[in-house]
């Protein structure tokens, strides 16, 4: 049984750092940030928000889902990824709820039980990870 945890666990850690980390890549590598700024955050809300807070939570959650997804994936410092990620759930929440107050939440919250889950599971469990395999007290 414990074997079948720590499998669930990688499980949940691997496909939530592969949604961010590809996210995150595309957003940075693919479309380039100021594309994603100018062509998403500036034109979808625009007009609620000012320019610095559009500009901080395009580059912020874009970076922060490339960098927290690939932490994750390889399970290096994962509960600072998990923060981090964390943070960017609520900043997307706001901001479609903000634009649009009925709006699809598949999105969100999947990753939000993958994550919440994760946070909730005890991280002896996460045997197969980088952190584990640096941990003194193993």
């Amino acid at each position: 049984m414990q074997k079948n945890k720590q499998i669930a666990v990688l499980t949940m850690r691997l496909i939530l750092g592969f949604i961010f980390f590809f996210q995150g890549f595309g957003k940075v590598f693919k479309f380039g940030l100021d594309a994603v700024y100018n062509n998403f955050f500036l034109k979808s809300y625009g007009e609620l928000l000012p320019d610095f807070l559009l500009l901080f939570s395009a580059y912020y959650t874009s970076i922060i889902e490339l960098v927290g997804g690939l932490l994750l994936i390889i399970g290096l410092k994962r509960d600072y990824a998990l923060y981090a990620l964390a943070s960017v759930l609520v900043i997307v929440t706001f901001g479609h709820g903000l634009k649009d107050p009925i709006w699809d939440l598949s999105n969100v919250m999947y990753r939000t039980i993958l994550l919440v889950g994760l946070l909730l599971l005890p991280k002896e469990l996460d045997k197969y990870s980088v952190d584990f395999l640096i941990r003194k007290d193993k």
